[in-house]
């Protein structure tokens, strides 16, 4: 796997990173963990982690670098970052949510949209939903739209026949 991301996302955990990208590569094909690095004694005063534990992992998914950095419980995640997986069938949907959903916040399951048991928001996407809300007829698009604001995990075959009513 070759790796040429300019940009690279860091999610910032309490102590969980390490696990957390050892998941997350285990979700998704073509994904591993490339590099850990760990605390050292130098600037204990500032960061108080015990020297030789996790600070950061660098791990890729499908291509896609990430960093996983243990900060400390200063910040959470919340919805206002997400990555979005593009799926082409219902199969493809149906395994990205039951795995990334399994432990998360289901009050957060909506439109396609779950948090992971990190907290981390992910929106499972099929490609069918972006065409259908974007179809030439309004009436159509408006349709989907309803039909898409009532599940939590889309599903394919209730928007094609939305779309075909």
């Amino acid at each position: 796997m070759q790796i040429n991301s300019k940009i690279t996302p860091c999610l910032w955990f309490d102590d969980q990173a390490e696990a957390a990208a050892q998941f997350y590569t285990s979700v998704f094909r073509n994904s591993k963990i490339v590099h850990i690095s760990r605390y050292g004694d130098a600037g204990q005063e500032i960061h108080g982690q015990p020297a030789g534990t996790v600070m950061t992992v660098s791990f890729a998914l499908d291509g896609q670098l990430f960093t996983a950095l243990n900060g400390g419980p200063a910040f959470k995640f919340n919805e206002a970052i997400s990555f979005q997986v593009f799926c082409d069938t219902q199969e493809e949907v149906d395994n990205y949510w039951q795995k990334l959903s399994a432990g998360g916040d289901e009050t957060a399951q909506q439109c396609g949209w779950l948090k992971d048991k990190y907290g981390v928001s992910w929106q499972i996407i099929p490609h069918v939903l972006i065409e259908l809300l974007n179809h030439p007829d309004a009436a159509t698009s408006q349709r989907v739209t309803t039909a898409m604001l009532q599940m939590k995990k889309i599903e394919i075959d209730e928007l094609k026949r939305a779309a075909a009513s």
